[in-house]
C-alpha cells in the first residue's frame, strides 16, 4: 500500500478557498452526525514526525469542543498493562453523535509494540485478529471509523526530526523511540505496510495520506473525514448502512469460528438435588477454605478471574455470590450489580459498559446479571432487534476469548429453578416484610414468559457454551446445593488453570 503512494504538493492558497468550504462543512455534518447519532472514531497515525498533531489541530479547530474528545496514545502506563490490551479503547469510546480522535491507536499498540520489542510475533499476530474483531463490533453498531496513515519519505523524517531537536522548545518532542523509528526505516517500512494491508477491511478501510506536505495533508484528511460522514448521515437517514468505499484492496476477514462443547436443555436437568444443614456446613467451610487459598495463588500469578451469574428471578444468585465473596480476601474482588442500562451505556456499544468494569489482573470480577442480557431480555423485550441480538453470540464468544487470551479465567453460571419453586420463593418474599423489596410487578410480568425465557436460555447456553467458557447449569431448587456447586466449580476451573 505505501509503496502506491506519491508525495506531492499543494499550494496553500490554492487549497484555502477549498478547506474554509470543507471547515464550514464540517460544522454541519458534526451536528448532522449529533442528530443522527453516529459515533464518529478518527484515527491518525503514522511515522514519527509526520505531523500527527498539527493535522488533528488543524481538522478541530472549527467542531464544537463539547461533542469531541482527543486522546494521544502512547506506551500503556502501568495501571493499563494490568488489563486486557484492548480496555483502554473501549473506555475511551464515544457515545452516540459525539466524536473521538485519537492521536495513534491500536494500530500503534500493534506494529510499533512489535517492533520496539515490547511484544512477541505470535502476540502481534493475535491482536491483528483483535483489532479486525473490534472495528466490525464497532462498525456492527453503528460506528463510523476513518483511519488514517500519515506517511512520510526518510528524507522528510529525517529532516523533521533534526529540526525538532535543534530547537530548546520543540526537542522535548523527540524521544528514543523516534530515534529508532527513523533510523531504522526501511524494517518500520515493510511492517507497517504488512500491518496495513492486513487490518485494511471494508467497514473500517485505511486512508493513506502523502504527508511530505502539510497542506496537501490537511486537504485530504479534511475531504475524506467529510465526505465520509456525509455518506454515513445519508445512509442513517435512508435506513441504510454506510461502508467508505476503500482505496486498496481489502483482506477477507471472516471471524473466528469457536468450538462449542454438548449442553443440556434446561427441561433436561435433574432438579432433585439437596444437601443437609450437616453437609453443607462441612461443605461450605472445605470450598471457602480452598478458594481463599486459591485467591491468594492468582493474586501472586497476575491471574484475573471472572464469574459471570445469570439465572430465574429467585433463583439465587445473590445468596450464591454472598458465600463466594465471603470466601475472598476483600482487597481482591469486586461484585459488579448490573441493572437496566443507564442512558450513557446506551449511546455506546453495549459491551462498552462490562469491559470498562473489569478488574486488573490477580483480582476478582463478579458480576451480578452480565452481557447476556442482550441475547435474552433485550429481544424478548424488544428492545433490540432480533438481527441485531443474534450478532451478539459471536460477539460474546469474542469477548469471552479475548478476556482468556488475556489470562483470565472465565467462569459462568446459570442458577436453575423450577417454574414452581419460583412461584413459593415470590409468595414468601411477598409475604415477608424484610423481603418485599425484593418482589416487583416485573417480577410477575417476567414469569408470565417463562416459555420465551427457557427457549432464549437454551439457545444462549448452545451457542456460547465455548471450550475456553463453558456454562455450569446450577440446580438451584435446593439453595444449600447451589451454593455448593457455585464454590466447588470455581475452585475445580481455577485449580485446572492454575495446573495444579
Amino acid at each position: 500500500m505505501l509503496e502506491t503512494i506519491e508525495q506531492t504538493k499543494t499550494k496553500k492558497t490554492d487549497a484555502a478557498e477549498e478547506l474554509n468550504a470543507m471547515r464550514d462543512e464540517l460544522i454541519n455534518l458534526a451536528n448532522a452526525a449529533k442528530a443522527n447519532k453516529i459515533p464518529v472514531i478518527i484515527t491518525i497515525d503514522g511515522w514519527s514526525a509526520a505531523g500527527k498533531g498539527s493535522q488533528i489541530a488543524k481538522l478541530i479547530k472549527f467542531m464544537d469542543p463539547r461533542f469531541y474528545n482527543v486522546e494521544a496514545i502512547r506506551t500503556p502506563n502501568v495501571v493499563e498493562l494490568r488489563k486486557p490490551w484492548l480496555h483502554r479503547y473501549w473506555q475511551k469510546l464515544p457515545k452516540q453523535g459525539e466524536f473521538l480522535i485519537l492521536d495513534g491507536s491500536w494500530f500503534r499498540d500493534t506494529v510499533n509494540a512489535y517492533m520496539y520489542g515490547e511484544i512477541s510475533k505470535t502476540e502481534y499476530k493475535k491482536r491483528i485478529d483483535d483489532i479486525n474483531t473490534f472495528e466490525r463490533q464497532l462498525a456492527d453498531d453503528g460506528y463510523l471509523i476513518i483511519k488514517f496513515f500519515l506517511h512520510i519519505t526518510k528524507d522528510e523524517q529525517q529532516e523533521r526530526l533534526k529540526k525538532l531537536v535543534s530547537s530548546e522548545i520543540t526537542k522535548w518532542r523527540v524521544d528514543d523511540h523516534d530515534i529508532i523509528n527513523s533510523d531504522n526505516y526501511s524494517a518500520f517500512f515493510k511492517k507497517y505496510d504488512k500491518t496495513l494491508c492486513r487490518t485494511n477491511t471494508s467497514y473500517a478501510p485505511w486512508h493513506i495520506v502523502p504527508a511530505n506536505n502539510k497542506v496537501t495533508a490537511q486537504f485530504s484528511i479534511m475531504m475524506t473525514v467529510t465526505n465520509a460522514i456525509k455518506a454515513a448521515c445519508a445512509a442513517k437517514e435512508n435506513g441504510g448502512k454506510f461502508e467508505e468505499k476503500p482505496e486498496f484492496p481489502v483482506i477477507d476477514y471472516k471471524p473466528e469460528k469457536f468450538k462449542t462443547v454438548k449442553t443440556r436443555k434446561l427441561k433436561e436437568i435433574d432438579m432433585d438435588k439437596s444437601l443437609t444443614e450437616e453437609e453443607y456446613a462441612r461443605k461450605l467451610d472445605k470450598y471457602q477454605e480452598k478458594l481463599f487459598k486459591l485467591q491468594n495463588i492468582c493474586y501472586q500469578r497476575k491471574i484475573p478471574v471472572i464469574i459471570a451469574y445469570e439465572g430465574w428471578d429467585a433463583g439465587g444468585k445473590g445468596g450464591n455470590i454472598k458465600r463466594v465473596a465471603s470466601a475472598l480476601d476483600p482487597r481482591g474482588y469486586e461484585v459488579k450489580p448490573i441493572a437496566a442500562p443507564e442512558p450513557s451505556e446506551l449511546a455506546r456499544h453495549y459491551l462498552w459498559r462490562f469491559w470498562t468494569r473489569l478488574e486488573n489482573d490477580g483480582h476478582f470480577t463478579i458480576f451480578d446479571r452480565t452481557w447476556y442480557g442482550r441475547v435474552m431480555v433485550e429481544p424478548i423485550e424488544k428492545i433490540t432487534p432480533q438481527e441485531r441480538a443474534d450478532m451478539a453470540y459471536q460477539e460474546i464468544n469474542e469477548f469471552e476469548k479475548q478476556l482468556t487470551d488475556w489470562g483470565a479465567v472465565v467462569i459462568k453460571f446459570w442458577i436453575n429453578i423450577d417454574k414452581e419453586e419460583q412461584y413459593r420463593r415470590f409468595k414468601e418474599r411477598e409475604n415477608t416484610p424484610a423481603k418485599q423489596w425484593k418482589i416487583t410487578d416485573e417480577d410477575w410480568r417476567n414469569r408470565e414468559k417463562w416459555d420465551e425465557y427457557e427457549t432464549a436460555v437454551d439457545r444462549m447456553v448452545k451457542l456460547t457454551s465455548t471450550e475456553f467458557a463453558p456454562w455450569t447449569i446450577v440446580e438451584g431448587n435446593d439453595k444449600k446445593y447451589a451454593r455448593i456447586k457455585a464454590l466447588k466449580t470455581i475452585c475445580k476451573r481455577i485449580e485446572e488453570r492454575l495446573g495444579i
